[in-house]
């Protein structure tokens, strides 16, 4: 474990583990995201050759025409689905855009569902583009819900607590597209420091460096994934409902070092979102005298639309 910035854990204690094993898995998650996180995982169980097919579609999607590209820019969607163009996001505390342009993909929900989400957007040029996406969508999400319920477990909440708030949730694949650096950037950098929203994101191997977490001491510490490992951090909803016990860290992605400012960069996050009806109210096991009560309630879909707005998606 030594040189390593986050914890390293092994999904298939959970999935494929006696009950020891499963109650060690939920512990060493809970400890990673009390203490730091974000954790990396292995043996998590989503297909290589899956993300790699994604990846591919996702160069190619980037490098077509800008003319092309904005034809999937829909307004009103709040970049909800589909295209979004360089320098429209920034950091809620930033009056600068990131550096980045990007694609994303929702929920294709089953059955008869009370939110009614937006179509996919799917590219004319390039079909498998968004299909490829849904099916990793599915495995992220698939993955998402093992690891959820470790998280139940070390909470001491029923197992499957999640898995109701999860289904047919506003979960969002994202691909994001860093052109290269052609000149020196005014202050923005790839993407200003911040928190994620939702409960977990996964996030599958960015295709060079860049990602920074800061750590418990307010240092900022470099993370590379290893070989087929995913990067998993808690996000706002999840640290709120556990009234902070779990840490949603903040993060950022630095530019390269100027020798490298020709390499775009490409990373795929899964942002892992409940049903917008879940309510976020602190769970009861979380408050206690040296941790009283630190947020109002609120439910998932009240606290996304607020943060939409923040970031500059939402008008």
């Amino acid at each position: 474990m030594a040189n390593r910035a986050i914890p390293l854990v092994d999904l298939a204690l959970y999935t494929s583990g006696d009950a020891d094993q499963k109650k060690e898995f939920a512990q060493q998650l809970g400890n990673a995201f009390t203490e730091i996180g974000f954790v990396g995982v292995i043996n998590h169980g989503i297909s290589k050759s899956l993300i790699d097919k994604f990846y591919t579609e996702s160069k190619a999607f980037f490098a077509l025409p800008e003319a092309i590209k904005r034809k999937y820019e829909i307004p009103g969607l709040a970049g909800q689905r589909g295209y979004t163009s360089f320098g429209k996001e920034h950091a809620k505390q930033s009056q600068h855009a990131d550096l980045k342009e990007f694609f994303q993909i929702g929920q294709e929900p089953e059955g008869q569902v009370d939110d009614v989400y937006p179509e996919n957007v799917f590219i004319t040029e390039q079909p498998d583009f968004t299909t490829t996406g849904v099916q990793l969508y599915k495995s992220f999400e698939h993955t998402g819900g093992f690891l959820l319920r470790a998280i139940a477990d070390f909470l001491g909440l029923d197992n499957h607590y999640f898995d109701n708030q999860i289904k047919n949730g506003n979960s969002i694949l994202r691909a994001i597209h860093y052109p290269p650096i052609t000149q020196e950037p005014a202050s923005a950098i790839r993407a200003e420091q911040h928190e994620d929203i939702n409960l977990i994101t996964l996030l599958v191997g960015a295709s060079a460096g860049g990602l920074q977490v800061l750590d418990m001491n307010n240092d900022w510490v470099s993370v590379k994934p290893g070989h087929d490992e995913i990067v998993v951090n808690v996000g706002d909803m999840l640290q709120r409902l556990t009234n902070n016990k779990l840490k949603s860290t903040t993060h950022r992605v630095v530019n390269p070092p100027k020798e490298e400012w020709h390499l775009p960069r490409l990373s795929i996050p899964f942002f892992l979102h409940p049903v917008s009806k879940m309510e976020l109210n602190c769970l009861e096991n979380c408050i206690s005298d040296e941790n009283p009560l630190h947020y109002e309630p609120i439910t998932a879909g009240e606290y996304l639309d607020e943060r939409l707005r923040e970031i500059g998606l939402k008008k």
